[in-house]
């Protein structure tokens, strides 16, 4: 999950070349979904149904259809390695939401002296474009990063959210049985817009290959692998990933699109990681101590 992950950032952008946002997101998701669901009922193994079945749907929704999606759009505008370090404030609304949940683990010093010292390594990365975009008026003069930003942060919510509640709930389904629905029903709810945006993709085999990349390795191998992490795992352990993806991202993004990451992101990563890791440190909880329950 922490390898794979990390270059999908790459993976999308590639796609992107070839499939508008919704489309690219639809068609990932439909044939991981698909795939998924289609091996798990060759072994037998038990789905959800009825509410159970919707309830997982819509959670998927919060989780890949908010997530992903939004994260297809911000591509088009600002570069891989930049969109995967918004993504690293993930940990810090796992942390903060799950307090505001019954049974979460509640705020206490070192977990906010850690947020501090994340959003202080935010806002190093994104102040030069903000103050760019407001001096200057314009859209393409910063204003594309700092809407990324936000756009990403209104994800990483969902993202979060999402995943705590279908935590929380009790279910006989495995992980990745639960991982396939929800890709299968992000792809189904995308159909429409999809559809759509079709007059406009172009159908080349690097657009293709990039599509089917992310639905094995993101989606049926990744998002599987998240599902059943984030349903057996502590949140400290889970979130893990958020430190190997970004460097994964900028290198690929750096060695493929010759994207620049400088002093500045360089330093702004390090004290978001140093951020996450206190949170991290301070919000560490024994396993057995968790809901027995489920995934993302």
């Amino acid at each position: 999950m922490c390898i794979f992950w990390g270059t999908t950032y790459l993976g999308i952008r590639i796609a992107l070349d070839s499939f508008p946002p919704a489309l690219l997101v639809c068609l990932r998701n439909l044939m991981s979904g698909a795939i998924t669901l289609s091996v798990a009922a060759m072994i037998g193994a038990h789905f959800p149904r009825g509410r159970d079945l919707w309830t997982t749907a819509g959670y998927g929704l919060m989780v890949i259809g908010v997530g992903n999606g939004t994260l297809a759009v911000v591509e088009q505008w600002i570069p891989t390695g930049l969109s995967s370090l918004f993504v690293t404030t993930a940990p810090f609304w796992f942390v903060g939401i799950d307090a505001l949940l019954a049974g979460g683990e509640k705020f206490h010093a070192p977990t906010m002296r850690g947020l501090l010292l994340g959003f202080l390594g935010v806002f190093l990365l994104i102040a030069p474009d903000a103050w760019t975009a407001l001096t200057h008026h314009s859209f393409s003069s910063g204003g594309s990063v700092v809407l990324a930003f936000l756009l990403l942060q209104v994800s990483g919510a969902s993202w979060a959210l999402g995943s705590l509640l279908q935590r929380n709930r009790r279910s006989r389904v495995h992980p990745f049985v639960i991982g396939g629905v929800q890709q299968l029903s992000t792809g189904l709810a995308l159909l429409v817009p999809g559809i759509f945006q079709m007059p406009s993709a172009h159908w080349t085999a690097r657009g293709i290959g990039a599509i089917a990349y992310l639905a094995i390795f993101g989606g049926i191998v990744g998002y599987s692998c998240y599902a059943l992490v984030i349903s057996r795992l502590p949140l400290a352990i889970a979130s893990i990933y958020t430190y190997i993806n970004p460097v994964v991202a900028v290198f690929l993004g750096w060695w493929v699109y010759r994207e620049r990451f400088g002093l500045r992101e360089a330093g702004a990563m390090a004290v978001i990681f140093a951020g996450v890791a206190m949170v991290r440190r301070a919000t560490s909880r024994p396993v057995q101590n968790l809901r027995p329950n489920r995934t993302a």
